[in-house]
């Protein structure tokens, strides 16, 4: 298998998870909710990463994203979300991640009229990461969640324009809830993918399902993600070990 696979971890669990990890050559996503964020000690996260480093792993960072929002209206929730992407940014001084992955925040639904000042916020607020996460030397990503169709994220990524902010397509929320094909997706956004999540569903929940048991035509999307996307870093979103397992079994089918 050429491509270098991550897997989803949340922070609490990389130390149990650690030995499993290197035994078996699974590079980390390590996710950083509130909690984790609240409560890190920061020489045991430095100890983790060393041992990850040591053992040649590379990993990624899914950063804080419950109730935050970027391009928020409301300046308290902007400056909440920014504190927490603060300390994303220093947690990822210690782990050298390839990417961290952030939600953009933008619902249809509760933004419908106020698109252009959301994405105004959005770009004024990650303009001022950018920089830092060049002198970390990883990408931002900002994954698609609600999105019907790419423009809004197009409209982001277009504006900001710097290699260090990309975009993480996941395919498991396309399938829930975009409006346009994969292709039509990938010719929008497919040379700006820096990282993909991959888990499958059915279209009406977001299971996370290994690879192939659900609804998703990934003998359709592995090609698009390949041609558009052959360097992004490729992370499996199965939430327990044995789905992993079964996730990293199944892959090989369709590759």
């Amino acid at each position: 298998m050429k491509h270098v696979i991550h897997a989803h971890v949340p922070y609490a669990r990389l130390g149990e998870h650690l030995g499993y990890a290197i035994a078996n050559r699974i590079n980390p996503e390590v996710y950083l909710p509130a909690e984790s964020l609240d409560h890190i000690v920061w020489e045991e996260l430095a100890a983790h990463a060393e041992a990850l480093e040591a053992a040649g792993l590379a990993t990624t960072i899914h950063s804080a994203f419950m109730d935050l929002n970027p391009g928020a209206i409301d300046t308290s929730i902007r400056e909440a979300t920014r504190r927490r992407i603060q300390q994303v940014m220093k947690a990822a001084e210690l782990l050298h991640p390839k990417v961290i992955v952030v939600h953009p925040g933008f619902d249809e639904l509760h933004y419908g009229d106020n698109r252009l000042t959301w994405l105004k916020n959005s770009i004024d607020f990650w303009r001022e990461f950018v920089p830092q996460a060049r002198e970390l030397g990883t990408i931002l990503a900002v994954e698609n969640i609600f999105e019907k169709e790419p423009s809004t994220i197009k409209a982001l990524l277009d504006e900001i324009d710097d290699p260090c902010f990309r975009h993480c397509f996941d395919v498991g929320h396309w399938n829930m809830f975009s409006t346009v094909t994969l292709e039509e997706w990938f010719d929008e956004l497919g040379f700006y993918i820096a990282e993909s999540h991959i888990h499958d569903n059915h279209g009406e929940s977001d299971e996370h399902l290994p690879v192939g048991e659900g609804a998703i035509d990934f003998a359709g999307f592995f090609p698009l993600l390949s041609r558009y996307a052959p360097d992004a870093v490729w992370t499996i979103e199965a939430h327990n070990t044995e789905r992993l397992q079964r996730a990293l079994k199944n892959i090989k089918t369709f590759i």
